[in-house]
C-alpha cells in the first residue's frame, strides 16, 4: 500500500531526472508520464522525439481528458503494491488532480527548476533521444510545454500547484541537500 508519492513537474532538462535517481537511492519505485508516451509512441509506430511526444501527449489528453495519463498511470500502479513512489513527468494541472484525488494527503509536488542557459547546458550533456540540438529548438519546446489550452502541456500551472520549489541552480550535493530538507518535511522518521 502507496505511504507516499512524490509527483515532479517543471520545466525541460531542470535536474527532474536527478531527483528520482535520488530518490530510488532512498527505496522509492520511479515511473513517468513520459514512458506511457514512449510506449504509446511504440504503438503508433511515432519517432519519440520530444515535439512528437508533446504532440501524441496533446491529442491523448484532448481524447481522453487532461488527466489520461495520470489515469494510466495509477491503474499499473495500484498492482505493484508500493509503498513509496516518485512520478516524474507531470505537465497537466488535470494529472495534478488525479493523484491528490486518488491519493489524498500522500501526494507532494515538488516543481524543479533552473535558468534556461543552466538547462539547456543540462539538456545538451544529458544527449536524451529526441532533445532539440539547438538553443532555438530548445526555446520552441519551453513555448510548447507551457500551453493555455487545458489539454496541452501547462508546465507554469503545475508551477502554482506545488507543495515544494527546488531551484537547481548550484552542484548535485547541494540538489541532495534539498530533496533531503522535502524528506525531512513530509516523511520525518
Amino acid at each position: 500500500m502507496i505511504k507516499i508519492i512524490i509527483g515532479i513537474t517543471g520545466p525541460n532538462a531542470a535536474g527532474k531526472g536527478e531527483v528520482v535517481k535520488y530518490l530510488v537511492k532512498k527505496n522509492f519505485y520511479a515511473g513517468s508520464l513520459s514512458d506511457i508516451l514512449r510506449k504509446k509512441a511504440k504503438d503508433y509506430n511515432i519517432l519519440p522525439t520530444r515535439d512528437n511526444l508533446i504532440k501524441l501527449g496533446n491529442t491523448l489528453r484532448k481524447k481522453y481528458g487532461s488527466g489520461i495519463l495520470a489515469k494510466w498511470f495509477i491503474k499499473d500502479l495500484v498492482k505493484l503494491n508500493k509503498e513509496k513512489v516518485v512520478v516524474d513527468s507531470i505537465r497537466n494541472v488535470e494529472e495534478i488532480k488525479e493523484f491528490k484525488k486518488k491519493f489524498k494527503n500522500k501526494f507532494y509536488l515538488i516543481y524543479v527548476t533552473a535558468s534556461l542557459k543552466r538547462r539547456f547546458r543540462f539538456m545538451l550533456k544529458r544527449r536524451r533521444e529526441g532533445d532539440p540540438v539547438s538553443y532555438k529548438e530548445f526555446l520552441k519546446i519551453e513555448k510548447m510545454e507551457n500551453s493555455k489550452i487545458s489539454y496541452h502541456q501547462q508546465i507554469n500551472k503545475c508551477k502554482k500547484l506545488r507543495d515544494f520549489l527546488i531551484n537547481n541552480n548550484s552542484t548535485l550535493k547541494n540538489l541532495h541537500k534539498k530533496i533531503d530538507i522535502i524528506l525531512k518535511k513530509i516523511c520525518p522518521k
